[in-house]
C-alpha cells in the first residue's frame, strides 16, 4: 500500500464512521472536534518550525500536515466524547492510554516505518505529555461549550466536591 493511500485513508475513513453516530451527537460534539483540529494543527506547525518532528511525503492540500489532523483527530474525539462526556477521569485515563498507543505505536512504529513522520528533536514522552495536556484543554473547552465549566472544574479538583444547592438569603413571606 502506498503512502498516498495511507495518508488519504487517515483523512477519509474516520469521516465515514460518522454514519453510525446520531445527528444530534455530531452537532453537539463537532465544535470540540473543530477546536481539537485547530489545536493539533497549531502544535504540529510549531513542532515543524522548531524542528521537533518532520512530515515526509505530504499530500496536497495538506502540505506539512498529516491528514490525520483533519480526519482521525476530530472524528476520534467525537466518538470519545460520546462515551465519556461528563466523566472527566474516565475521559482523562482513556485519553492518556489512547495517547500512549498514538505516540509509541502510531507515530514511532507505523508512520516512522512508512517514512511519513519522524520525531527529531523531541522525545516520545514529551509528545505524550503535550497530548495529555491538550486533552485537558479540549475537555475544558467542551465543558465551556455546554455551560458546565465550573462544575467540571470542581470535579477535576475534587470529585467529592459538588455544587451545593443555594437557598435564598431572605425567605419570601408572601407565600
Amino acid at each position: 500500500m502506498s503512502n498516498q493511500v495511507v495518508s488519504w485513508s487517515l483523512f477519509i475513513i474516520p469521516w465515514l464512521t460518522l454514519f453510525f453516530m446520531k445527528r444530534d451527537e455530531i452537532r453537539r460534539y463537532m465544535p470540540v472536534g473543530v477546536f481539537a483540529t485547530l489545536i493539533t494543527v497549531l502544535i504540529n506547525d510549531v513542532g515543524i518550525r522548531n524542528g521537533f518532528w518532520v512530515v515526509n511525503n505530504p499530500i496536497y492540500p495538506f502540505n506539512e500536515m498529516l491528514p490525520a489532523h483533519y480526519g482521525l483527530v476530530p472524528v476520534l474525539l467525537l466518538w470519545f466524547f460520546k462515551y465519556t462526556n461528563g466523566r472527566f477521569w474516565l475521559y482523562f485515563i482513556g485519553n492518556a492510554v489512547l495517547d500512549v498507543g498514538f505516540v509509541y505505536y502510531f507515530i514511532n512504529v507505523f508512520l516512522w516505518s512508512r517514512g511519513l513522520y519522524a520525531l527529531v528533536g523531541i522525545s516520545s514522552f514529551m509528545v505524550w505529555l503535550i497530548s495529555v495536556g491538550t486533552a485537558v484543554i479540549i475537555y475544558l473547552y467542551q465543558m465551556w461549550q455546554e455551560g458546565k465549566l465550573v462544575p467540571a472544574f470542581k470535579e477535576i479538583v475534587s470529585p467529592k466536591l459538588r455544587l451545593a444547592e443555594t437557598k435564598p438569603f431572605f425567605k419570601n413571606t408572601e407565600d
